[in-house]
């Protein structure tokens, strides 16, 4: 989510600053209490508000390790409409525990999810009900001081990095970018994937980063579009060279920063409406007359929606969708790619803390 900034908003940053900078003192000399536990617990998360790519990277991560390891990733469920504990399997509702544990756990069968919005009793009731657990994945756990994790993993977004932004309300930042010292590992996401070797050593000078943290760049790789509903007939290969001039789409995003795949699809269509809804968007009856309507107006022999596959977890509510509509709605997959061969040198990282400190069942 990038924002306009006005001046008038940035004595309001100082006083949010004066707050998170109290709460962080607190934790940091023990006066507030913080959690550690004697098992593997790695936090995913940010400093900025939203678009720096964490659930891809959550899903990197869970399938890295559920390759070793027994696996479980807690959420809060943000927005979801149900309290305390649960856990969320392919047969959850979406708006009951949240679209982005939903979705990992549909892609993930073999893993645990669950949400929780009090992380550490999310993460004792795992344990306790768990005990094959050996890996705990804490999603958007940065700024949730009363746990401390073993290793923590910091992104930030490579057209907007922390040490450029602002705290909130002013910028987009939640606490001040020298929080970044508790990360074990800094990644820049989102990166063009011919980023130039200049470009790197510039940001690493700008981060400035601690001797004790490692640093990688990733970038997104989209996958060929699915249907958002399923079906029996082949999936076709839509986004093909050959026949651009024939095909409009309807885009629609609900994410907090839809740039990337924006990019990415802009010249594989003649023809585009773009429908853009703010993150985490909970679709009504009346968005989806408005994608209707959209798809309708476009006036090539072929038409598609498209969408992400966050907001694909949630389009799949409306059962009662219009066969037009429903037959040709998209979503595009998205996965992670480590640059300079790095993917490597990350996995034996993550995967050498598990191992050292997994606890005996």
């Amino acid at each position: 989510m990038v924002k306009r900034r006005t001046i008038f908003l940035y004595p309001f940053s100082l006083v949010y600053w004066f707050i998170t900078a109290v709460r962080n003192f607190l934790y940091d000399f023990s006066v507030l209490r913080s959690h550690e536990f004697s098992f593997p617990v790695i936090c995913v998360g940010n400093l900025a508000v939203g678009g720096t790519g964490k659930t891809p990277h959550t899903e990197y991560l869970a399938s890295l390790l559920s390759r070793h390891f027994s696996v479980a990733v807690l959420s809060r469920g943000y927005k979801r409409k149900s309290k305390g504990f649960r856990y969320v399997s392919a047969e959850s509702n979406p708006a009951e525990s949240g679209d982005e544990p939903y979705q990992i756990a549909a892609k993930f069968p073999g893993i645990t999810v669950a949400v929780d919005g009090n992380r550490v009793r999310g993460v004792r009731k795992l344990l306790q009900e768990k005990p094959e657990i050996q890996v705990i994945l804490l999603d958007d756990g940065f700024q949730h001081r009363r746990i401390t994790p073993g290793f923590s993993i910091l992104l930030s977004e490579f057209e907007r990095p922390f040490f450029k932004d602002h705290l909130l309300p002013f910028g987009n930042l939640r606490e001040a970018s020298h929080n970044m010292k508790r990360a074990d590992i800094i990644l820049i996401t989102k990166c063009p994937s011919d980023i130039s070797p200049i470009q790197r050593r510039i940001m690493v000078r700008e981060i400035n980063k601690p001797a004790y943290q490692n640093l990688f760049f990733t970038t997104f790789s989209y996958k060929p579009p699915r249907k958002v509903f399923e079906t029996s007939d082949p999936e076709e290969d839509i986004l093909s060279d050959d026949n651009i001039a024939q095909r409009g789409m309807v885009l629609v995003t609900g994410i907090a920063n839809p740039e990337p795949l924006k990019i990415y699809l802009e010249h594989k269509f003649s023809d585009s409406v773009i429908l853009s809804f703010g993150d985490h968007h909970t679709f009504i009856e009346s968005d989806i007359e408005r994608i209707k309507d959209a798809f309708l107006s476009l006036k090539t022999p072929k038409k598609y929606i498209i969408t992400t596959e966050k907001d694909a977890v949630r389009l799949k509510d409306f059962a009662n969708i219009a066969a037009p509509v429903r037959s040709f709605t998209w979503y595009i997959p998205v996965e992670i790619e480590f640059l300079n061969d790095d993917r490597d040198e990350f996995d034996n990282l993550i995967v050498s803390y598990v191992r050292k400190n997994k606890r005996n069942n």
